[in-house]
């Protein structure tokens, strides 16, 4: 029985589940479960009674279980997934299986991340390690009534520790771990008078490398990263609180390790160009790379907080902050030691974002209901710098792969398609160009967009060095948001929650390019195809006999005509040679920079403006004083998303219009600027209870996003498309149980069932396929996480425990335009660590992480410019191997 039957079967309307509750001992022979606050509702509420699904990490579990950034918060947190590629700055964050935006920065996430109540627009933003972390709330579900920006999937909401106006209190910690990892931190708190508090905290982590560039001897995926964060608190009356809080962090690495997993027909070109590269070993943890990565990230900001108490009953709260982004990378974005791509920008991304949030609160209560109303302002600008350059062996690597994939089919021998002398398709293609601006040609000028452009092509200067694109696009975005919210006391025991956002989201967007890859303005079909095949026909009814009045035959010229008309968009093979077809249509392959129409245009005005409104109803019933239960819905929504890249195309219904104004090039071919809005649906149904000794949480939901959106790579760039619909259901349920005084165990299980319900037109490497009604992939159906503490007494002055866990996800798919017999996926990892402490606040720690050296991809791709031909090669990012490390730690009061 699949967990979509389940839950059909139950209830239409589902609530929701709080998972993993802290417990504290309070008396020797009774454990009970302490009383945790969170924000997941925009006011303090304690985690048993808040009315959504969250999860709660502590701090003190953070440091027990060594998560030394967001990242590792997977292990954690049931439902949540975290993939790092592509670079230090790309990294999804996935609530039950729903999640985007890392690869371009006109995408802005589904799952939305908050630092202290400020929006952090993109995940490179909210990468910091935090050493004075309170806790973290992973909130699960449509969340956009309260955090109206963008949050149609789930929110991540970290809160870091106030300053302390009680007196000083600190910490400083030391790791050294393999891979000569050193991490250092620290915090410090303090008064400055009765009134005011401050407190500053700093981080630096390094590591080298687990994976190494054989061709450079350098290490990839290492850590070189430290951040600064200072806050002032001011507290003049017992109704007035407001909380300065200033930020700044760095990351310098190498990033990330690719490995091939499927060695492709392109293998015969990277050796002809002079490449080599590791073959199907991805967790050799080795790879052939010409050159390093580059990726350098500095984010930083401020904030100020107002609290207000206005009476009693009424609260006003402002939070108001500015944001700056800067993040810089690029790397060998063929991942071979052949020069295919120019190191100044082979795979370049260069982005700037600058943000400014205005969040208003007003909240307050009666005897019988609780309620907020607020507004939340967003401005943002962004740019983004990227492009790719060919380099030296670009030019023989497409020789020998058009030798190889044949003009016709067949045409070239391995032996001749590797010889630089035998003639490539590319190089006569050239040859024929130039030749019909020479005096006496009986041929028709061809290509004539590329020769007005460019002049006349000089054979051998197609793929030249440096020839390649460079693109800019900006990104205006501004957003309001108005929400309110209110629970009403039924009873004592039954309480109705309603809320309702309205946000309106207006994008202002332009992209422009700079492209000077001559080759890929060449219209092969009209302006090659059909002038080759009429030359041909009517050269062979010439030396036929066939045509009495010469060249000009009005019979000939129609039947030549004719046949190039049919003939020049069908390819030739070896079963269907001769004149009847175009010789250079398989050309088309090594078009990958194809010409750009900038935007905005007199057809395309680069803008976008949207508003939903969105709201949530959610029913509450204390069954017992010790076990609730739940029962929501809720929508959420995602604005437009922009292709700000090389990859954005006119939609198909444009182009005639482009074309009638004259803004049409060469080879302009459809597919999209922009993702249309997100709309996604819940409901849930949920079960809880807290005794004495132990908890449970039971939920089961069914969660569906309409205009999924999805940036794809295809093997020559991304393509950003909308899934018609995306849908999970599924139950979780988890149990914390303290079995002793000393010994806690803790479980959680999710069962999902994640289906494309609509996805007609999902990009594929050989085109468009339909994923209608099969599985999402990168979702496990199932996965678990678990682990048991046991705490022990050493005297009167010592303590310590020992803590293990393990993760767990079953086999699937990795992405799904990577076959899964290549890219598969099922995680089965262990962490652990022990611990000791001392009354006078030194702890002392080993830790190990993947103690069974688990082996998984965390993604996957087609091997970028090795899918000219059948078979593809695809590469795959694998996840860090067995680490260790002993940390040390005091606290000072």
């Amino acid at each position: 029985m699949t967990t979509k039957t389940i839950t059909r079967g139950a209830l239409t309307l589902i609530a929701t589940t709080v998972a993993m509750p802290v417990f504290a001992q309070e008396q020797a022979d009774v454990a009970i479960f302490e009383e945790i606050t969170v924000l997941a509702t925009k006011r303090e509420q304690t985690l048993q009674e808040v009315p959504v699904a969250v999860s709660v990490v502590s701090a003190d579990v953070m440091n027990d279980a060594q998560v030394l950034d967001i990242k590792d918060l997977q292990f954690l947190v049931p439902s949540l997934r975290v993939s790092q590629l592509q670079s230090s700055a790309n990294a999804t964050f996935l609530i039950r299986g729903f999640g985007n935006g890392a690869n371009n920065a006109g995408v802005e996430p589904s799952v939305g991340v908050f630092v202290d109540g400020v929006y952090r627009s993109r995940s490179a933003a909210s990468l910091a390690d935090f050493p004075n972390l309170e806790r973290i709330e992973v909130i699960k579900g449509p969340q956009s009534t309260l955090f109206g920006k963008n949050a149609s999937a789930g929110v991540i909401n970290v809160v870091t520790a106030k300053p302390d106006l009680d007196g000083y209190s600190g910490s400083a910690s030391f790791t050294y771990g393999d891979y000569d990892q050193i991490v250092v931190k620290g915090d410090v708190s303090g008064p400055l008078s009765d009134t005011f508090a401050w407190s500053l905290s700093g981080s630096y982590n390094q590591r080298d490398g687990y994976f190494t560039n054989l061709e450079t001897g350098t290490d990839f995926n290492e850590l070189n990263r430290y951040g600064v964060r200072g806050q002032l608190l001011w507290a003049p009356s017992d109704t007035f609180e407001a909380r300065f809080i200033a930020d700044y962090d760095k990351i310098d690495e190498n990033c990330c390790g690719v490995a091939n997993l499927a060695v492709g027909v392109a293998d015969f070109g990277i050796r002809v160009a002079g490449g080599d590269y590791l073959p199907e070993q991805p967790f050799s943890y080795n790879g052939l790379f010409n050159f390093d990565a580059v990726n350098e990230i500095e984010n930083n900001g401020v904030s100020l907080q107002l609290d207000w108490d206005l009476s009693d009953a009424i609260t006003l709260t402002s939070i108001t902050a500015f944001r700056n982004l800067e993040r810089f990378d690029n790397s060998d974005g063929d991942f071979t030691t052949a020069a295919l791509l120019n190191e100044t920008a082979s795979n370049l991304t260069d982005t700037t974002l600058e943000t400014f949030t205005q969040e208003f609160r007003l909240s307050g209560s009666t005897d019988r209901m609780d309620w907020l109303v607020g507004a939340f302002y967003f401005d943002e600008d962004v740019e983004q710098n990227s492009g790719v350059l060919f380099d030296s062996g670009a030019r023989p690597y497409v020789d020998a792969m058009t030798k190889l994939a044949g003009v016709p089919s067949g045409a070239y021998t391995p032996q001749e398609a590797a010889n630089p002398l035998v003639p490539s398709p590319v190089a006569l293609l050239e040859g024929l160009i130039a030749s019909t601006y020479q005096p006496g040609s009986l041929l028709p000028p061809l290509a004539p967009g590329v020769v007005d452009q460019f002049g006349p092509i000089i054979p051998g200067t197609s793929f030249a060095t440096g020839q390649g694109t460079i693109e800019t696009g900006l990104l205006d975005n501004q957003a309001i948001s108005l929400f309110a919210q209110a629970d009403f006391a039924l009873t004592d025991r039954a309480t109705v929650t309603l809320g309702i956002n309205y946000t309106e989201d207006e994008k202002d967007v332009s992209v422009r390019t700079v492209n000077d890859n001559v080759f890929s303005y060449i219209d092969l079909v009209d302006d090659i195809g059909q002038p080759v095949i009429f030359a041909t026909v009517l050269g062979q009814l010439l030396q036929a006999g066939q045509c009495p009045l010469g060249p000009t035959d009005p019979a000939c010229v129609a039947q030549a005509a004719a046949a190039a008309d049919i003939g020049k968009g069908t390819t030739c093979t070896t079963g269907a040679p001769g004149e009847l077809c175009n010789p250079f249509l398989p050309l088309q392959q090594v078009q990958i920079l194809p010409p750009f129409v900038n935007f905005p245009n007199a057809v395309e005005n680069g803008n976008s403006k949207d508003d939903q409104t969105t709201w949530t109803a959610r029913f509450a019933y204390d069954l017992t004083d010790r076990l609730n239960a739940y029962i929501s819905a809720g929508t959420g929504f995602k604005a437009t998303s922009w292709n700000l890249s090389r990859d954005s195309r006119p939609f198909a219904a444009d182009i005639a219009a482009l074309e009638g104004a004259g803004l049409g090039v060469p080879n302009l071919s459809p597919a999209t600027r922009l993702a249309e809005p997100e709309d996604s649906t819940l409901y849930e149904l949920g079960l809880k209870g807290a005794f004495d000794t132990w908890s449970f949480n039971l939920a089961i939901f069914d969660q569906e996003i309409e205009n999924f959106q999805e940036n794809v790579f295809q093997g020559t760039g991304f393509v950003l498309v909308n899934a018609g619909k995306q849908s999970t259901t599924g139950v979780e349920i988890d149990v914390l149980w303290a079995l002793t005084e000393n010994f806690d165990w803790y479980f959680a299980g999710t069962f999902l069932d994640p289906v494309y319900d609509d996805y007609q037109n999902a990009p594929g490497v050989g085109g468009p396929t339909d994923l209608s009604g099969t599985k999402v992939p990168g979702v496990s159906e199932f996965s678990a996480n678990t682990w048991a503490r046991w705490s022990f007494d050493l005297g009167s002055t010592m303590s310590g425990f020992v803590r293990a866990e393990y993760y767990y996800e079953d086999e699937t798919q990795v992405i799904s335009n990577v076959p899964a017999n290549v890219a598969s996926r099922k995680v089965s990892t262990v962490n652990a660590s022990i611990g000791l402490r001392w009354e006078n606040g030194f702890e002392a720690m080993l830790w190990g992480r993947n103690l069974t050296d688990d082996e998984y991809l965390q993604s996957a791709f087609p091997t970028t410019f090795q899918n000219l031909a059948e078979p593809f090669s695809y590469s795959g990012y694998p996840n860090q191997p067995r680490t260790w490390g002993i940390t040390l730690r005091k606290y000072f009061d």
